[in-house]
């Protein structure tokens, strides 16, 4: 991140983007009526593992102890951040610097991802890259020293209590005009010949701005594909329509899709408290989920004149913003559709977890609109809510009625409206739904969709008898305890065995699957183990007898 050239790219860009918007808004009248707004519970897409933004104490200083509460405190007046994303320093004598918020971020159950911007000093080399005899590179013959300093910084956080989610390969490789530029030829090289040494999850390419030429020669090799777990994007500038990522639907079964850094939608000294400028957060984050489907939305700076912590400690509008999301969809939710669009200038997503159904409405009309929410293969009776709007901050409505299967709700104009609601006992959703072929490390398994019947975009073959393997990485539990898990599963005939591994420990062996009667007819087994906690892993390997086939699995507590 900061130049001021990349400032103004995306300032300008930011305005393009939204210059049509803001030239169609309507005449202010008293009220709109909208579209159903639709909620479709048993229509599952991504898992969400959080929310955050970037702690830089090299650059501005570490948060206090009192601002980590703010920031990753999900209490009253804290914005509930479940993601921190920190600086992996070219000199390793700075390392010490980002310990402190880590362990407490940790503390508070957020992942934690770190970033470099240069590798040391005596790896980089000067090229000439369009006329610029001074731009920086990695040395070509310092790749397998460059993945080991990257090793080495996650062997020093840990060391040190912090066990890194991450660790991406580099910060913007294809907007380094402070910092070192890697082609997409480069990083593919790195990706396939050095990432695996690295005793952590990678993430690449972390293009500035969602290039998709950075990340496509990863996603059609299979070896360097084999070795990134997290596709990283920035989203600075980027068209709502370039967010899909149809070869990443193709090829990245089992590897996640985050949003490591942005600004949206300026970066203004003292913009933070702009309104309702700071509506456009959540009208960005709404895109980032919806259209481009990431599982992560991570801020630049968390404080900042311009951030969800102003310098003073307090949070901003932008933040409050933010805070629609984080607060109340925890890691382990799942989206679930939702008519993204119901009115012009209404967009709302849903996310369910916990037992709960989250919806945010973003109005960005200067009219209110009363919003009727109709929801399918689910109950839920009373609805609470929280307003954001010129005039408060996630203020608390009036709970809403949802027995008949709909509510009605008023959307005050310009506002960001987040709805929670416990779902009934037979709405079939207590806990979280883990797809197999997504978010998962699969291990002589593979993704079909050869037999119908699955949910999600596949289901996972087992490709062999013995020590193939589905592993969910990113099981969240709000509270330690016995679990069940529930596999949805096929066999045709016979009864085939697993073994199950909960946080790398063996917790059931040879649990036997029987017969579904047909690959496309789908059937449930329920195990019970023990989970931690905050993020947990679970992996079932095969035994002898090959396995089911996998649709997905079911969490919840007993």
């Amino acid at each position: 991140m900061f130049s001021r050239v990349k400032k103004s790219i995306h300032v300008f860009l930011a305005f393009v983007i939204t210059l049509p918007l803001m030239l169609t808004l309507p005449a202010i009248t008293e009220v709109s009526a909208a579209s159903d707004a639709v909620i479709n519970l048993s229509a599952e897409k991504q898992t969400i593992r959080g929310f955050g933004g970037m702690n830089h104490p090299a650059w501005i200083g570490d948060l206090t102890a009192a601002q980590r509460e703010t920031a990753f405190g999900n209490g009253p007046n804290q914005l509930g951040f479940s993601i921190v994303r920190i600086y992996v320093d070219d000199n390793r004598n700075n390392w010490n610097r980002e310990v402190a918020t880590a362990k407490r971020a940790i503390e508070h159950g957020a992942l934690v991802i770190a970033s470099p911007w240069n590798p040391p000093s005596d790896m980089v080399e000067t090229f000439n890259r369009n006329g610029n005899t001074n731009a920086k590179r990695l040395k070509y013959d310092k790749y397998a020293a460059y993945a080991q300093h990257l090793n080495d910084f996650v062997s020093y956080m840990k060391n040190n209590g912090v066990d890194l989610y991450a660790i991406s390969v580099q910060n913007e490789p294809d907007y380094a005009h402070d910092w070192t530029w890697w082609t997409p030829q480069e990083m593919l090289r790195f990706m396939k010949e050095n990432a695996g040494s690295i005793n952590a999850r990678i993430i690449a390419p972390e293009s500035f701005s969602y290039l998709k030429n950075m990340s496509d020669p990863i996603l059609n090799d299979p070896q360097a594909l084999a070795n990134m777990d997290i596709l990283g994007a920035h989203t600075y500038g980027t068209p709502f329509s370039n967010f899909p990522y149809p070869l990443f639907k193709q090829k990245g079964a089992g590897k996640e899709l985050w949003m490591t850094e942005v600004y949206y939608p300026n970066s203004d000294n003292n913009s933070a408290d702009r309104w309702p400028e700071a509506l456009d957060v959540a009208y960005h984050i709404h895109h980032n989920m919806v259209d481009a489907e990431f599982q992560a939305y991570i801020w630049w700076y968390i404080r900042r004149q311009y951030g969800p912590m102003k310098e003073d400690g307090n949070i901003s509008k932008r933040g409050y913003a933010m805070a629609h999301y984080s607060k109340f969809i925890r890691p382990g939710y799942v989206r679930v559709d939702a008519t993204k669009n119901p009115d012009t200038h209404v967009f709302t997503s849903a996310y369910k977890g916990d037992n709960k159904l989250v919806i945010v409405a973003v109005n960005r009309g200067t009219t209110a609109v009363n919003q009727n929410f109709v929801l399918q293969n689910g109950t839920a009776s009373s609805v609470s809510r929280w307003i954001t709007s010129s005039s408060s901050n996630l203020t608390a409505g009036t709970p809403l009625d949802a027995s008949s299967g709909s509510f009605f709700a008023h959307l005050p104009a310009q506002s960001i409206t987040t709805f929670v609601a416990e779902l009934g006992s037979g709405s079939g959703n207590g806990g979280t739904t883990y797809e197999a072929e997504t978010n998962a490390t699969l291990s002589n398994a593979v993704v079909e969709t050869l037999y119908s019947g699955y949910n999600g975009a596949g289901y996972v073959n087992f490709n062999a008898s013995t020590d193939a393997s589905i592993q969910w990485n990113s099981i969240y539990c709000a509270v330690a305890g016995t679990k069940n898990v529930k596999f949805r599963y096929a066999l045709e005939s016979g009864s085939r065995n697993l073994d199950v591994y909960v946080n790398g420990t063996k917790v059931v062996s040879n649990t036997a699957f029987a017969a579904t009667g047909n690959w496309a007819t789908w059937g449930e087994k329920t195990i019970h183990v023990p989970m931690n906690a905050g993020t947990n892993t679970l992996k079932v390997v095969t035994t002898g007898t090959e396995g089911p086939n996998i649709d997905s699995i079911h969490v919840s507590a007993q």
